[in-house]
């Protein structure tokens, strides 16, 4: 039998304010799931993300907004909320609320890559 991974999404969530934190839970060659940790950290100014692949993202705890190039669409995120950003839409992150805020990302069909952090 495979080795179970299990944990709980929730512990050991970092206390730093300086950066936002990206922590790698699961992946594989189609497929890569992240905790992010935000705390009042956005885009920087005139940046906007823009990926080769699909990513769901969802927001388990405080509060968000994301801002879409293409039609300055924003979207105001808070828990419970989630959205599908297609590969190579231009977005940004406009805000985080400045209480935790902890992220659940999707990235499909992506090849493994170190962690990051912002």
């Amino acid at each position: 039998m495979p080795k179970l991974k299990s944990g709980n999404i929730y512990s050991k969530i970092p206390t730093t304010k300086d950066r936002e934190i990206f922590q790698t839970l699961l992946w594989d060659k189609k497929l890569k799931i992240e905790r992010i940790v935000s705390c009042g950290q956005f885009t920087e100014k005139g940046k906007w993300l823009k990926d080769a692949h699909a990513e769901w993202v969802m927001v388990l705890k405080g509060a968000a907004k994301l801002r879409f190039q293409k039609d300055g669409c924003l979207i105001k995120l808070k828990a419970g909320d989630y959205i599908l950003i297609p590969a190579n839409t231009a977005h940004r992150v406009e805000w985080t609320a400045l209480r935790k805020t902890i992220w659940l990302a999707i990235h499909i069909s992506v090849e493994p890559e170190g962690e990051k952090h912002a």
